[in-house]
């Protein structure tokens, strides 16, 4: 499977100017392409976003749509190349201090001037705790210095090392050289906000009344659990380029009404594509259907914290017992890879070991975990019970009664299956309050360590509460690496710590199948983190 070029390779090595110019990334309709006259694309985005703040969000639809109506220091391209953003150009000399150069036509949705004074605060704001950002390890991994020390509550927010050296010059200065750090730029946590909007209307500054943005589109209306409809921003930089001038997400997280929707033409794109109608969308949709490589994995994590899963034997046992062939060919069936390992497998430049389990047959996995339950006292006899959680979707429920069933008749284990609406889902798992729950994390940029960094001990949505010195220090060697050939070693072995303690199951390495007009021109076929900026799009006559 081809994957999206490295984001890191697009980046400058230490002691090299990197400079951009202001060329524009906006659709780019070829010549001769008849536009259609009305030009508005409807989406659907799996479920309810729990906030349109950056600051507060940490899902998958959050991001989709927030990408929308606002805009960091960097974007992406279709193959998943940085791009200018806000920034127009950027340098640094030892991948330790970065300057951002910003555009001066950048402005905020109600004209205000955009600064690198609205960044210095919007960064400041994503790390306080009086934010309670669930992301604020995001900003820690970057190494931006102070980070860690306002997390923990040891340093005030005003001390992160971001800086605006004037309106348009930005300085952050990191711990650690990161020579992947203008791509970790491009993630929703950095995106800014309207300083004034914030502190005018607290949390209720998202209401399309109240928002403020500097994307491409405004919120025009918002009904909860119906739509988000958002309107072409005028005071977007490169407006006159945006051909799309309306677009609509709904929150449709059941995947066949989603296609069911697409099939009677009321939407352009869904989210993702029901597994069961895979092949029969292949038949029946060719010129529609589009698989790409989708840097995400899917995995079920376990309450590390909570017995009897605080017993790595138990954790080996359920792992093993799964048929991960079976789910990745089966179960979900558009060219998914079987996991053994958490990150990727098509993450640039990652390489690791193979495990011991995953060069067994399922039967002599399924004879292991029987002999691992039997060793806690755990057996068809005396069978082991508990509660699977996942969150509302027919893909999850599907996979869920699969591996439930696979458990059930290898190790006798009996599992009741609970699904919450997604916000209620992130809460719990969030809190601690699971036995097992279904998960997937998708890469935040294009390097093994957007991955590996969840399972640190300090890291906030570590919800499998996995807390490993051994795990921790190969974690921080690797981030304090400057060879990559060491940083790259070190993820090797934290991924072998993690098959050895076993945390989480992975299942499988997510492709990215949903259904697509064929008049929708503009469609990314090489972006591995499915970063789509519908201002890049344009609607084809028919």
């Amino acid at each position: 499977m081809k994957t999206a070029k490295t984001l890191a390779a697009s980046l400058v090595s230490a002691a090299i100017l990197s400079t951009f110019t202001t060329a524009s990334f906006a659709a780019d309709v070829p010549a001769g392409v008849k536009l259609a006259p009305v030009q508005e694309l409807v989406r659907g985005n799996g479920t309810e976003p729990a906030s349109l703040d950056p600051h507060k969000t940490e899902g998958v639809p959050e991001s989709n749509v927030i990408r929308e109506l606002l805009e960091g220091l960097v974007n992406q391209d279709g193959d998943g190349n940085l791009v200018p953003g806000v920034a127009e150009s950027w340098e640094t000399e030892d991948n330790l201090t970065f300057v951002f150069h910003l555009r001066k036509d950048a402005k905020w949705s109600n004209g205000d001037a955009l600064t690198a004074h609205d960044f210095e605060y919007s960064f400041k704001r994503a790390v306080d705790p009086k934010t309670a950002a669930p992301y604020s390890w995001y900003l820690e991994m970057t190494t931006m210095v102070n980070a860690a020390d306002i997390i923990n509550g040891k340093k005030d927010a005003s001390e992160l090392a971001v800086k605006a050296l004037d309106d348009y010059t930005l300085e952050i200065k990191l711990e650690q050289a990161l020579p992947y750090f203008v791509a970790m730029t491009s993630h929703t946590t950095l995106k800014p906000v309207h300083k004034a909007t914030v502190e005018k209307f607290g949390d209720k500054w998202t209401l399309p009344a109240n928002f403020v943005g500097n994307g491409a589109y405004k919120v025009s209306e918002w009904v909860v659990n119906e739509k988000i409809v958002m309107e072409r921003n005028e005071n977007y930089w490169d407006n006159d380029k945006t051909v799309i001038n309306k677009v609509t997400y709904l929150p449709i997280e059941n995947q066949v009404t989603d296609m069911n929707r697409f099939l009677a033409g009321e939407i352009d794109m869904t989210y993702e594509m029901a597994n069961e109608h895979f092949k029969r969308m292949q038949k029946e949709q060719p010129d529609s259907l589009k698989v790409t490589p989708y840097l995400c994995s899917y995995y079920y994590g376990f309450n590390n914290k909570k017995a009897p899963f605080d017993d790595v034997r138990v954790r080996k046992a359920l792992s093993y017992a799964i048929d991960r062939d079976a789910v990745a060919k089966f179960i979900v069936g558009k060219g998914e890879l079987p996991a053994y390992n958490f990150a990727h497998q098509k993450v640039a430049g990652l390489q690791v070991d193979t495990p011991d389990y995953a060069t067994w047959s399922q039967k002599e996995r399924n004879a292991k975990a029987a002999e691992l339950l039997a060793e806690v006292g755990y057996g068809k006899d005396k069978p082991l019970e508990f509660t699977l959680l996942y969150n509302t979707s027919e893909n999850h429920k599907k996979i869920a009664i699969a591996v439930a069933s696979m458990w059930k008749k290898t190790l006798g284990v009996k599992v009741n299956l609970e699904n919450q609406e997604w916000k209620t889902f992130l809460d719990n798992r969030r809190n601690g309050n699971y036995d097992v729950t279904r998960a997937g994390w998708c890469g935040d940029y294009n390097e093994a360590s957007t991955f590996l960094s969840l399972m640190q001990s300090n890291n906030g949505n570590n919800d499998q509460f996995y807390n490993s010195p051994a795990y921790d220090g190969f974690m921080n060697a690797a981030m304090s690496a400057v060879d990559d050939a060491v940083r790259g070693d070190n993820y090797r072995q934290a991924e072998a710590q993690l098959a050895q303690d076993m945390p989480l199951a992975p299942i499988y390495h997510y492709v990215n199948a949903r259904l697509v007009k064929p008049t929708v021109g503009g469609y990314p076929m090489n972006n591995a983190e499915d970063k789509i900026y519908t201002k890049d799009l344009y609607i084809i006559a028919k």
